[in-house]
């Protein structure tokens, strides 16, 4: 797994060189959807991952936001699970709050994250067994589990849209952040208590945070309580999700679901 681990590692600092040649500069945008918005940036960094990834393990399935989808990755054991920008709506705003997310699970279950923010320079490790780190230091997720002692992050969008605006009350702060991939970064790491979210993710926004919450002595569910395994035929997860301690994540289900 540390041969793996030192690939994708590899792979990410490739793809964020092509990210910083566009980050700030000129570029086009198309939208794939209301709010969806997809650059250059995005596309090249697919390309590299993909080209360098599937070079060294050809016998892996591949999965990734930019890639057209092929259910032939359902027959592998080992699947990567990429996301080259997530958080492209901040990339665009200039706001640095985007990632490059590359995941791989085996049987449907995260075993390696690679989480890696081009601006702050920030690379987010794990793989099963080794624990979590970031740019090499071993982490552990906060203990906390008093709301109003903790720090939440949460969505930019779902901020914007008055969804969290009831919640507010339980919580010390209330940070709203652009990628979920960095917000399950920041968790895994120690740099906030817990991320919630009450909107569906795909699994290439999540994968590679799942494991380093993992590691890092956490859990990650739906908002229903639910498991969240990997590389199914609908990637989509709903209908939210919760990551932190194991005690504020089922006190923050009970929470949301009494909403």
């Amino acid at each position: 797994m540390h041969e793996l681990f030192q690939l994708s590692t590899y792979a990410i600092k490739k793809a964020s060189d092509i990210i910083l040649k566009y980050y700030n500069s000129s570029y086009n945008i198309k939208m794939k959807g209301i709010g969806n918005p997809v650059t250059e940036a995005d596309i090249e960094a697919d390309k590299i991952l993909k080209e360098i990834l599937m070079h060294e393990t050809p016998e892996f399935g591949w999965l990734s936001e930019e890639t057209r989808d092929s259910k032939s990755r359902l027959n592998n054991k080992l699947v990567w699970v990429v996301d080259p920008l997530d958080g492209t709506k901040e990339f665009v705003e200039g706001v640095p709050n985007f990632v490059i997310s590359v995941g791989l699970v085996e049987n449907g279950k995260p075993v390696l994250g690679t989480i890696y923010n081009p601006v702050t320079k920030e690379l987010f490790t794990a793989y099963k067994g080794n624990g979590t780190k970031l740019n090499g230091i071993n982490c552990k997720i906060s203990m906390k589990n008093q709301f109003d002692k903790i720090s939440m992050l949460n969505s930019r969008s779902e901020t914007k849209a008055k969804l969290w605006d009831s919640y507010k009350k339980y919580f010390n702060k209330v940070i709203p952040i652009g990628s979920i991939a960095y917000k399950l970064a920041m968790v895994a790491t120690n740099k906030a208590d817990m991320v919630a979210s009450l909107k569906p993710k795909n699994e290439w926004d999540i994968c590679a945070g799942h494991c380093l919450i993992n590691e890092s002595g956490g859990k990650l569910i739906t908002s229903l309580g639910e498991e969240v395994t990997y590389n199914n035929s609908n990637t989509l997860i709903t209908p939210g999700l919760i990551a932190g301690n194991s005690d504020v994540v089922n006190n923050m289900m009970e929470l949301i679901n009494d909403a």
